[in-house]
């Protein structure tokens, strides 16, 4: 059973990079803009930013084979339209339906494993969970690479189908119940709040990088987001039965975890968005070379996430992060010296490094938050664990392009001056400029994962500490 629950989160998890590199042929078959093409990715971030914070009520009114069932449902009709789609918008609207089943997996697979395993091996289930989860999309880029080099884009769809297929085949004939249900209701406004905040503050954020942060539909949508956010917190803190269980923040390691989640997102999205800028754009290296690059580092966090898991059922998670932490600072630190002339073999060992140090802190904080909670609080937390990944992952991908963008106009200018209109300087100015801007946001990336670095000391082996905490601590 774990296992159909697997490959169908695995396929989903890919789905949501695959179609980064395939957007330029996308565009050229359509005939559209850059800014038309980017709703491909940025339509599938605000369905999961909506949908997610609602899955912890999905979680305990429905059992989880009607869940699973439906989400693979919508995810398999969702691939096979935009395999077959004939317009931009048709496409448009099946990356939707493929969105809504992806947004279900991830919280419907961590419930699962959370009833199905016990606290002292839960490490070694969440490890697994990371080698979908983190593996998935950062090997999607590699695939599509090569794909949309040999094939139509049209084949990314192609190849998930049939497995896909299968996993619903397989999941209507063998998964059973586990989850437990409870009779609740939806209260619509908190809904529509949530959907308003999340959706605004992602949609905000994802578009800084495009239009500026002057651009009204920037600042708009944060401004109506947060104060939507704001409204929908107050109501959760005064229902019984919330959506979303803010409270869960009383306890404190799962406080912290969340804390040290949302640091380290944005600092892992640092790499993920800046490397292929620098590789491709100032290097000129080939987009799948580009993708090929990050590929040690994805089998590296694969092979590591089981064995982080184990590691921390043994030692728990403070020392695990402060390794993993350290690893990630000092590659962070190199990253922010590159050069015109750093070689691809240095970029990978760093890249390499890097997810290495990353496999060691995300899934033992986050098991560790958990372990302190009572399993009805489950739900809620695995859906506040991945709205806040999306937000905080859109915001900081969204704050070190902008000064990336920022430094590099700076710099242009400065560089300029200094050569005084001589067109042989000239033509390498831009170029000059970026590598300056990209090594810039890199060092403000440093400092963002010193910040989860000093918060990993203050954690402590987490065990549950009972239903009573919250209702003591509600009252």
């Amino acid at each position: 059973m774990i296992a159909i629950l697997f490959v169908g989160a695995f396929v989903s998890f890919v789905n949501e990079t695959f179609l980064n590199v395939a957007l330029p042929s996308i565009m050229k078959d359509f005939e559209i803009s850059p800014s038309s093409a980017q709703w491909l990715s940025t339509g599938y971030m605000l369905i999961n930013g909506i949908l997610i914070p609602a899955s912890a009520f999905l979680l305990q009114k429905f059992t989880n084979r009607q869940l699973y069932i439906t989400a693979m449902g919508l995810f398999t009709a969702g691939t096979v339209l935009a395999s077959l789609s004939p317009t931009f918008g048709v496409l448009l609207v099946a990356r939707m339906f493929q969105a809504a089943g992806s947004a279900i997996m991830a919280p419907l697979l961590m419930n699962v494993m959370l009833v199905a395993f016990p606290v002292e091996r839960r490490g070694t289930a969440m490890g697994f969970f990371g080698l979908v989860m983190i593996t998935a999309p950062a090997i999607g880029p590699t695939l599509s690479g090569w794909i949309v080099e040999h094939y139509s884009w049209r084949t990314l769809f192609d190849i998930v189908i049939p497995i896909a297929a299968l996993t619903l085949i397989l999941a209507i004939f063998k998964l059973k119940n586990i989850l437990p249900q409870k009779q609740i209701s939806l209260d619509i406004l908190s809904l529509i709040l949530s959907s308003i905040g999340f959706g605004g503050i992602l949609y905000g954020f994802s578009s800084a990088g495009e239009k500026g942060w002057d651009s009204v539909h920037v600042y708009g949508t944060i401004i109506v987001g947060t104060i939507s956010l704001v409204l929908f917190i107050v109501r959760q803190l005064k229902m019984e039965e919330p959506l979303l269980q803010f409270r869960i923040y009383k306890y404190p390691m799962f406080a912290l975890s969340s804390a040290i989640s949302i640091v380290l997102s944005m600092t892992m999205f640092s790499a993920m968005l800046l490397m292929p800028i620098y590789i491709q754009t100032i290097r000129g290296i080939s987009p799948f070379d580009s993708g090929l690059l990050m590929l040690p580092g994805a089998i590296i966090m694969g092979i590591m996430s089981p064995i982080t898991g184990r590691l921390f059922d043994k030692f728990g998670a403070r020392a695990l992060a402060i390794i993993g932490l350290s690893i990630t600072i000092f590659t962070t630190y190199e990253f922010s010296h590159l050069a015109m002339d750093t070689s691809y073999s240095f970029l990978m060992l760093m890249y390499s490094l890097r997810m290495l140090g990353m496999s060691m802190v995300m899934m033992p904080v986050m098991a560790n938050g958990i372990n302190q909670l009572p399993q009805n609080m489950n739900p809620h937390a695995t859906a506040m664990n991945n709205t806040l990944q999306q937000v905080s992952g859109a915001a900081g991908s969204a704050l070190l392009v902008t000064l990336m963008q920022n430094k590099t106009e700076a710099e242009a200018e400065r560089l300029a001056q200094a050569a005084a209109g001589d067109p042989a300087k000239m033509a390498d100015i831009m170029n000059e400029a970026m590598l300056n801007g990209i090594n810039f946001s890199f060092k403000i990336s440093l400092l963002i994962a010193l910040i989860a670095l000093v918060l990993t000391f203050f954690i402590k082996r987490a065990k549950p500490e009972g239903e009573a905490y919250l209702k003591q601590s509600a009252s």
